[in-house]
């Protein structure tokens, strides 16, 4: 019989064994260790927080871009909605003016009895509002040093504001008394529009119960008594915001708290949702009045080209729209919302069964989950994806959110790859165009929009080096350092 020693069993080593940081890591709150049979190991572990500590998120730093001024910039989107309702007007009314003289359509390029010019003159202040409100506004932040420059102030004002009240009043009763009430009908579309989509729905406010339709809770400053708010007021302040210049962008301050990071990330979405909100009802409506309502008031013996019609049509609401994000969405606003997504993290829903050998723990709203790690909450298992993870894992706007802005660059590649397609759709239809109206058409829109596709190139390539420079303070945008 041999006298060597014997080594422990297989069995003893299991339960002598110390576990690993890594498990130790994994199991927070107290909870058990799971094994390969699903049984709880008896090994008290410390709580998560107690065993790494988070470093702070690094971000990278990026230039101070020339951006447009708000008067600037609502100067040149109505001179290019100007010229696109010129382009439309041609596309409509053009005539056959290379003919001889002695036909009746060669006398001019277009025709010009044919046009409404009550309602040329409707559609151009109604593009005009926002150029008109944003010059009120800038005049109104200048301070007035002397009593004759605020009268002064308080009579341009005024004249602005009569101005186009009494030209919209003045087109409207000719417009009455020359088209049908289906035709009229056209003219206010967009605000019927307006009201049910945007100022029944804000966000960031107290939701109404189930029972009460159509109505909105204002909390009092002392926070105990709601009352509902008054849908004049409601819709005044809506439209105050579509007039108005959008907010400064906040600064960053990289909070460590969990409840301070998702609550900065709410604020945020409410402003975005916001923002894309006013994108899209002012790039639909400069549509709208631009291409659309001209085709309305069309005579029924009046021919043109309703598919290049409808062409112009889309390519106006898309150059607004990318001209209206790249100014509501600036890049240090986009900046703003990578770095909170970078403090958000995302959580991956894994399927039932898998990761069974791996620790599993309970999801704790004060903890920073390090990346790998897998949680369970509400009944389903999720793992941690992002290097800082502080998201709710059943909210889907929390993974929404991470999925949008975990990129800085993914904004400006999706709006230079939309304003691109267009540019590049306009050079095709131009080499193939036969026709003076689209030959001209073409060259005058395709100037605008050089100068948008110029401004998002140089963005995104001062941008791309500026992301491409490792952060301050250490290469790794962020990390979990192990005592």
């Amino acid at each position: 019989m041999p006298v060597g020693r014997r080594g422990p069993s297989r069995q003893q080593l299991s339960r002598s064994a110390l576990p690993s940081l890594q498990t130790l890591v994994g199991s927070s709150n107290g909870t058990g260790l799971r094994n390969r049979s699903s049984a709880s190991v008896g090994v008290c572990a410390p709580p998560l927080t107690a065993l790494i500590t988070p470093e702070p998120v690094r971000h990278s730093r990026i230039p101070e871009l020339p951006l447009d001024s708000s008067l600037l910039f609502e100067l040149m989107l109505f001179l290019y909605l100007l010229v696109a309702l010129f382009v439309q007007y041609i596309n409509i009314y053009k005539t056959v003016w290379w003919y001889p003289y002695s036909h009746s359509a060669a006398s001019t390029s277009l025709n010009f009895h044919l046009i409404d010019y009550h309602l040329v003159i409707f559609i151009t202040v109604m593009l005009a509002r926002r150029l008109v409100w944003t010059i009120i506004s800038e005049a109104s932040q200048q301070s007035s040093s002397s009593a004759l420059r605020y009268l002064l102030l308080i009579a341009m004002r005024l004249t602005l504001l009569t101005l186009c009240g009494w030209l919209l009043c003045w087109t409207l009763v000719h417009l009455f008394s020359k088209h049908s009430v289906l035709n009229l009908l056209f003219l206010g579309y967009p605000f019927g529009v307006y009201v049910p989509l945007c100022c029944f729905h804000q966000e960031g406010r107290a939701q109404p119960p189930p029972s009460v339709s159509y109505s909105y809770l204002e909390q009092k400053a002392d926070g105990r008594r709601l009352r509902p708010r008054d849908f004049l007021s409601l819709l005044r302040e809506n439209l105050r915001e579509q007039l108005s210049s959008p907010a400064p962008v906040p600064p960053h301050t990289c909070p460590v708290s969990p409840e301070l990071i998702r609550s900065e990330v709410e604020d945020l979405k409410a402003d975005f949702n916001r923002r894309i909100k006013e994108v899209l009802f002012n790039s639909l409506f400069s549509a709208y009045y631009v291409a659309f309502l001209p085709l309305c008031f069309v005579q029924s013996t009046q021919y043109f080209d309703m598919r290049w019609s409808c062409e112009h049509l889309i390519m106006v609401w898309t150059n607004a729209f990318v001209m209206l994000m790249s100014q509501l969405l600036p890049p240090r606003y986009c900046d703003l919302l990578h770095r909170s997504a970078a403090h958000l993290g995302r959580w991956q829903k894994l399927e039932h069964g898998s990761y069974s050998n791996a620790p599993q723990h309970l999801w704790s709203d004060n903890t920073i989950w390090p990346q790998g790690v897998l949680v369970r909450h509400s009944r389903c298992l999720y793992k941690a994806v992002g290097p800082y993870n502080v998201a709710l894992p059943s909210d889907v706007s929390h993974a929404r959110f991470y999925f949008l802005f975990h990129k800085p660059l993914r904004i400006l590649n999706l709006l230079i790859g939309i304003e691109a397609s267009v540019v590049l759709y306009q050079l095709y239809s131009l080499l193939r165009s036969s026709c003076w109206n689209k030959t001209l058409s073409l060259g005058l829109v395709l100037f605008c929009n050089y100068y948008v596709l110029f401004k998002l190139l140089r963005d995104r390539i001062v941008l791309g080096k500026a992301y491409a420079q490792p952060p301050a303070g250490g290469g790794r945008t962020s990390g979990l350092k192990s005592h």
